[in-house]
């Protein structure tokens, strides 16, 4: 079973007290852009195997959102943050290279 600690709370959440909001760090367009835009906002997302971003909701909890980072294929967990914090912290990024060398955090543009 996957289990995150909410980054406000402190509490280790099993996945059944927490809600999935999808992937993390999308970058999301306003008025005036292009079809093209809204549609990959709306519909393309990675969903990789590995180390993946994504956004959950303490909802049997806190109730607030935040960010996780993991592995999909494992279930390894890297650490979670709050969603508020607009890339992975340096001390995330630097454990999933230490786990997974050769991995880069790319910029979402």
């Amino acid at each position: 079973m996957l289990i995150l600690q909410c980054p406000y709370c402190g509490i280790d959440a099993e996945e059944t007290e927490l809600a999935p909001g999808g992937e993390a760090h999308l970058k999301r367009h306003g008025p005036g852009s292009s079809d093209e835009d809204f549609h990959d906002y709306l519909f393309a997302r990675e969903n990789p195997r590995g180390v993946h971003f994504e956004r959950w909701r303490h909802a049997n909890g806190c109730g607030k959102w935040f960010h996780a980072a993991r592995d999909t294929a494992t279930l390894e967990v890297f650490g979670t943050y709050p969603a508020q914090t607009t890339e992975p912290p340096k001390e995330i990024r630097d454990a999933i290279t230490a786990r997974r060398p050769g991995w880069r955090w790319r910029e979402f543009s």
